[in-house]
């Protein structure tokens, strides 16, 4: 309990040294330097470092397939909606995918464990792995078409170090292929500076945000999806499977949690109104807190 309660007063801490390094030095912090330094040398390491804590089987593979195959299946009426509420390119690519890139690792495994037991964790940690491809394939496409076109958008996915690095970890993962205890030790360093620089960036985001200025229609479409529409359409799909509840019930969560810091990442590398979806973040965040309570209950009843 208090080694938990450590983890996540540092976690504050590292966002607030960021949120107050803003104040202080303003622009002469540069965010987008700090997003590329995150993006295209430390997540990697995040990546290969995280493929490297759970063994794959072949039996959990269903897990995130079907978290993939839900996705895909709310997104494509997620981006047609966002064409008819919104002119804007920016707004309509926020709506499209923000609500789909859930914090399933600092919250969605941690929170399994709290729900479920340990019993969860091979399944969160799976679901994690799969985000990952949807922050950095689909997340990286629509997140560009805000200010890129299709062709340029479809190219910043290959320029993109993540998903090759993902790659190569499942392929180390899956032949279990042995590493020297000092490259394991290297890439926990890399993963732990690109934890703690994520941390560092969004609170250098929440300095400049200003709630009032966030577009209504973004965030009452985008919390509406993100807590109502997706948690209600993931339900309804999961009773037609032949998965256990106690499964269904870890998908379900997963598909709950709060907007990740990764879209931070990604809004900030395209201009995509960074500003604009740190609020969401920031809300999402806030407004998780009582619907954990729900979350809960519904859990306790239904899926255990």
């Amino acid at each position: 309990m208090i080694s938990t309660l450590l983890s996540i007063i540092f976690v504050y801490v590292f966002i607030i040294l960021g949120y107050l390094s803003k104040r202080i030095f303003n622009e002469d912090m540069s965010t987008r330097t700090l997003t590329l330094m995150s993006v295209y040398f430390l997540q990697p390491f995040v990546t290969v470092w995280g493929f490297s804590t759970a063994k794959l089987h072949a039996e959990h593979i269903y897990v995130p397939l079907l978290y993939l195959s839900i996705i895909f299946i709310l997104l494509i009426p997620s981006i047609l909606m966002s064409k008819i509420l919104f002119d804007d390119p920016k707004n309509r690519a926020i709506f499209s995918i923000a609500g789909f890139v859930g914090n399933t690792g600092n919250i969605g495994i941690p929170l399994g464990i709290a729900l479920f037991g340990e019993a969860s964790v091979i399944y969160t940690t799976l679901i994690n792995i799969a985000n990952v491809f949807v922050v950095y394939i689909i997340g990286v496409y629509i997140y560009s078409r805000g200010s890129f076109s299709i062709r340029n958008s479809l190219f910043n996915i290959i320029k993109i170090p993540i998903i090759p690095a993902s790659v190569v970890a499942i392929f180390i993962n899956i032949y279990d292929i042995p590493l020297n205890p000092q490259i394991e030790e290297f890439l926990k360093m890399g993963a732990y500076a690109g934890i703690v620089l994520q941390l560092f960036l969004l609170g250098t985001f929440l300095q400049g945000i200003r709630i009032r200025e966030l577009h209504p229609k973004i965030f009452i479409g985008t919390i509406t999806q993100k807590f109502i529409i997706v948690p209600l359409a993931t339900a309804v799909i999961l009773s037609f499977t032949s998965l256990p509840l106690f499964i269904q019930g870890v998908i379900l969560m997963e598909m709950i949690t709060p907007l990740a810091i990764a879209n931070i990442n990604l809004a900030s590398l395209y201009n995509c109104k960074p500003k604009d979806v740190t609020s969401l973040i920031l809300l999402s965040t806030l407004l998780f807190i009582p619907i954990l309570f729900v979350l809960s209950y519904v859990i306790n009843h239904y899926y255990l």
